[in-house]
């Protein structure tokens, strides 16, 4: 292809190697070795990443001071054709620190003030708190850009669920009661109004929602999505479990745990292969059978897939473990990493694991939308919660896993030019190709970034590597630059490839089946843990609310994560504003004071140099 004979714009990511103050230019040398030359213009502004409800970070007065060797550096460029070549002029920039190997994200409150302004934002969209009281009939699942709410509404399970889990991780992060209140009214709302208790089985399962119209009811049992319509998908029983779990975390509210109990003992009479491992992703309604003829009509009858093994982990059943050191679930993280280990590696075909398959493991490349086609940031969370379960159950064969994806991704799944990651794309590379082919569009979402920042965070802070360093702070400052929504606040679903938002459709919300402030929270929560406990050694605060008659013994676990054991110690601990001695530090672990209410704890964790 010649040099275009039009002007385009696009973005440049990538570290300064040279600036020439008389010519007004700089080198920039990408993620992948790719090198550019980019000129300023008397109209060129940067400014430095800022947080959520941060002020303006204006430095156009300083870009020569910024533009240092080794500056990482976001530039927005017109690329226009002059002598047979393009010259990118440079219309504004992002810088994600103040210098050469300085991350704001990187910070020790970074984190903790994101994950408190998207909570907040959350609150005051669902429930216009603080003005008026916290009440889940006033929930919707769709909400738009800035929060805005239309019409009747569908209440989904999963998506209070989510919110749940990230009003808990908030609390946890900051102590905020208005944090906790909404945690526990949701969960309370969930058992109310989606839970269904199966006195003859001894089971519980979740509805999918509840459909609400001039204030009547009606109960949706079936999801109401195209792939899963009419059938009970694992990954909404999966789902309805990731608030309350982390809830319970905090509260150790025994009906919670019995909640979870009974779901858990659905998805080992009804979904659970005995036979030939692994977990199937749909049953029918009505016999409870993933072999029924009726969930032919979705092409879900005997399938398994990476939702229905590897969501467990991250979900709720690794904060299961993390909350009542149970080893029966230990063992079931276990099982389900073994599972990926075994089954999803296809490494001679495509450097992206297979996703979908039949009842025997045979591969399933004709599946509605996804046929041979691979989720990127699917195959990120796969080294991100094998890492997490090696470090409780030592497995080399988790690494190896682990390495090998974060090694082939970059590549594969990456934009190494502009930065961040991408969606969806052809497994397979077609004869004459030389790129995997994007499946709809080269549009980058923000829960694909958080499983690619998480992935590479966890492995720099396990493995201290330098590949992985670089790509995690290449993912988190992308996303930090670009993804924040400063005028609304929250977060965006989508951006373009070139990090400016893309607000059409279903994906202009803030509210919707797949977003309700849950992988933005999540990726707070676990991102302050692994940089300040893990990368940079900082010690970090959890706080805590168990109720009188929880946690059994009165043994609160405060471990933030599953994290290599021994690198962290309990320090100190605080209960009702008070300082405490009643604890075990190096198992993470205190014994509560024997009282007739709840005690508010705070524990201060830190690294072991």
């Amino acid at each position: 292809m010649k040099t275009p004979a039009y002007s385009y714009s696009d973005t440049i990511a990538g570290y300064v190697t040279h600036f020439d103050r008389t010519a007004r230019s700089f080198d920039l040398k990408t993620s992948n070795g790719s090198e550019f030359r980019a000129y300023l213009t008397s109209n060129t502004y940067a400014r430095i990443a800022e947080n959520l409800e941060d002020s303006y970070q204006d430095c156009t007065s300083r870009i020569a001071e910024m533009l240092q060797p080794g500056q990482q550096v976001f530039a927005y460029c017109i690329f226009y054709p002059q002598a047979g070549e393009l010259r990118a002029e440079v219309k504004s920039m992002v810088f994600p620190g103040e210098g050469p190997g300085v991350y704001r994200h990187e910070e020790p409150e970074w984190w903790i003030k994101q994950i408190r302004s998207i909570a907040n934002s959350y609150l005051r969209w669902q429930f216009n708190y603080p003005g008026q009281s916290i009440d889940y009939r006033n929930y919707r699942t769709i909400l738009h850009l800035a929060g805005g709410k239309k019409g009747d509404y569908l209440q989904e399970t999963d998506t209070i669920s989510r919110m749940v889990y990230g009003m808990a991780s908030a609390y946890m992060l900051t102590g905020e009661e208005s944090f906790l209140e909404a945690a526990e009214k949701g969960t309370e709302y969930l058992r109310a109004h989606m839970r269904f208790m199966d006195p003859d089985e001894d089971l519980i399962y979740w509805y999918h929602g509840i459909q609400v119209a001039n204030d009547r009811e009606h109960k949706l049992l079936t999801s109401e999505f195209g792939d899963d319509f009419d059938s009970l998908p694992m990954y909404e029983q999966i789902y309805a479990l990731a608030g309350p779990t982390q809830t319970y975390r905090i509260t150790g509210d025994r009906r919670i745990l019995y909640d979870i109990e009974k779901t858990i003992d659905l998805f080992d009479k009804y979904y659970k292969d005995n036979e030939q491992g692994g977990y199937f992703s749909h049953i029918d309604p009505i016999g409870l059978d993933p072999r029924s003829p009726l969930l032919d009509k979705g092409n879900n009858r005997a399938r398994k897939n990476w939702n229905s093994v590897g969501d467990h982990a991250p979900a709720y059943l690794i904060n299961l473990w993390l909350a009542t050191g149970d080893d029966k679930y230990a063992d079931f993280l276990v099982d389900t990493a073994d599972t990926i280990v075994k089954h999803f590696p296809d490494y001679d075909h495509s450097p992206f694991v297979q996703e979908r398959f039949h009842e025997d493991w045979s591969h399933d490349s004709a599946w509605n939308w996804q046929q041979d086609r691979a989720v990127v940031g699917h195959n990120l969370k796969i080294a991100w919660n094998l890492m997490r379960i090696h470090s409780m159950r030592p497995n080399d064969h988790y690494v190896a896993l682990a390495e090998k994806i974060a090694h082939l991704m970059p590549d594969a799944g990456s934009d190494q030019v502009r930065g961040g990651w991408y969606d969806v794309v052809e497994r397979v590379i077609a004869p004459g190709e030389e790129a995997h082919r994007f499946v709809w569009h080269d549009r980058k979402a923000w829960w694909q970034q958080e499983q690619a920042i998480l992935a590479y965070l966890i492995l720099q802070g396990c493995l201290s590597q330098a590949d992985y360093q670089k790509h995690g702070r290449e993912a988190a400052a992308f996303y930090n630059a670009f993804f924040l929504d400063h005028d609304d606040g929250g977060v965006y679903f989508n951006v373009l490839a070139n990090g400016l938002p893309y607000l059409l459709g279903n994906e202009r919300l803030k509210g919707s089946h797949s977003m309700s402030a849950y992988h933005s929270t999540e990726l707070c929560y676990l991102s302050a843990t692994y940089i300040n406990l893990l990368i940079n050694k900082q010690p970090m605060c959890l706080y805590f609310k168990p109720l009188p008659d929880g946690f059994p013994d009165r043994i609160l676990r405060v471990a933030p994560d599953i994290l290599p054991k021994g690198s962290i110690r309990l320090t100190a601990v605080e209960i009702d504003g008070r300082p405490y001695t009643s604890f075990d530090a190096d198992a993470l672990s205190v014994q509560l004071p024997d009282s007739r209410q709840s005690v508010r704890v705070k524990v201060t964790l830190t690294p072991v140099e």
